[in-house]
């Protein structure tokens, strides 16, 4: 065995006996290297390298860990994260990773867990360094919208995230996620929260249309949660913790977002032109472009920000998680997002910036 580089030994030594169990024929496996992986306050994530013996020979297979921390950015349940990922991988060719093994109990490595492939060759990208893309911006923004298709276009009755979550009604998506908001941020909030309660009352009152389809939504689909290869080719869709069954234009929506653009407002996520994306958009997953729909999405995109960073404030403050992203979520994130909200509501209630 190579020598070991591991960040968490007593994890590793955890885990090893844990894996050896699930991996039918595996003896005498070792984790040969586990690193931490930073950047995501939802789960405490690890790529961990293993070496086994089979009837076969030696084997090696390189894996993520996903453990529950204390308190996380929000709060989410682990088996229809690993629904989702089992619902879209090797399907409408959506670069998901392989969903390998989850455990809801405490026993085994002191949190619940879930264990997933590792798809090998990619990088991230850094939601506020889209020009690094270059010069591919426009093949990694034609496979962006593609794959934000693709998913939206996966039929979900029979799915394993069907079996898991309650399916709305077309008509019913939008309330849910705007009640769940809304009391995510009535909860957590540490001070008032005039311009989210502004948005809260004009999203009630102005609904948009009914949901053309219900198709399985990632929740976070955007820059910086998808891994490419540096040449125009997106190889792994990453982070699905928030996925659900509703409204495809919520993904649409929360994915074009100003805040993971870098506030380009001529590229579609900062990566093609508007027109270009929403053609792809709508070739991979088979709905029309409703204006009405997509604004309201829209402005809900941004008040679901404010719940998220609100939420990791909340749990930064009350020494739940120590994670600095949280902080830096409640601080910078939420006023970006705020400011957004603000300029759009403000004509609507006939108020002048």
């Amino acid at each position: 065995m190579p020598e070991a580089v591991i960040d968490n030994p007593e994890l590793a030594r955890q885990f090893e006996p844990y894996a050896e169990a699930h991996i039918p024929g595996a003896k005498n496996l070792r984790v040969v290297q586990m690193r931490r992986i930073h950047g995501g306050a939802s789960r405490q994530t690890y790529s961990v390298d293993i070496a086994y013996e089979d009837a076969t020979g030696l084997k090696t297979k390189g894996v993520i860990l996903r453990r529950d921390p204390a308190d996380s950015l929000i709060d989410t349940e682990r088996r229809v994260e690993f629904a989702a990922i089992r619902t879209a991988h090797g399907k409408a060719g959506i670069p998901a990773p392989e969903a390998l093994f989850l455990e809801t109990d405490t026993g085994p490595l002191g949190a619940p867990f879930f264990v997933m492939g590792r798809i090998e060759g990619g990088m991230p990208l850094n939601p506020f360094q889209i020009d690094a893309v270059e010069p591919h911006r426009a093949e990694v923004g034609r496979e962006f919208f593609r794959h934000l298709g693709a998913i939206a276009s996966l039929e979900i009755d029979g799915t394993p995230i069907a079996e898991e979550i309650e399916t709305p009604a077309p008509d019913q998506c939008w309330k849910r996620e705007l009640d769940y908001w809304a009391n995510e941020i009535r909860t957590n909030a540490r001070e008032p929260q005039p311009v989210a309660e502004a948005a809260i009352r004009y999203l009630a009152a102005n609904p948009p249309p009914p949901a053309q389809k219900l198709s399985l939504v990632h929740g976070d689909f955007r820059s910086g949660n998808f891994l490419h290869d540096g040449q125009g080719r997106i190889n792994a869709v990453l982070d699905w913790e928030m996925a659900h069954i509703g409204d495809p234009y919520e993904d649409l929506a929360w994915a074009t977002d100003l805040l993971w653009c870098g506030n380009d407002q001529e590229r579609a996520a900062g990566f093609i032109p508007w027109p270009d994306a929403i053609a792809v958009w709508q070739e991979a997953s088979g709905c029309s472009f409703e204006p009405a729909a997509f604004e309201w999405w829209s402005l809900f995109a941004h008040l679901k920000g404010l719940g998220i960073w609100i939420t990791s404030a909340r749990a930064f403050a009350d020494g739940k998680n120590d994670d600095p992203i949280l902080a830096w979520s409640g601080w910078f994130t939420h006023a970006a997002h705020e400011l957004m909200l603000a300029s759009r509501l403000a004509p609507k209630f006939g108020v002048k910036l």
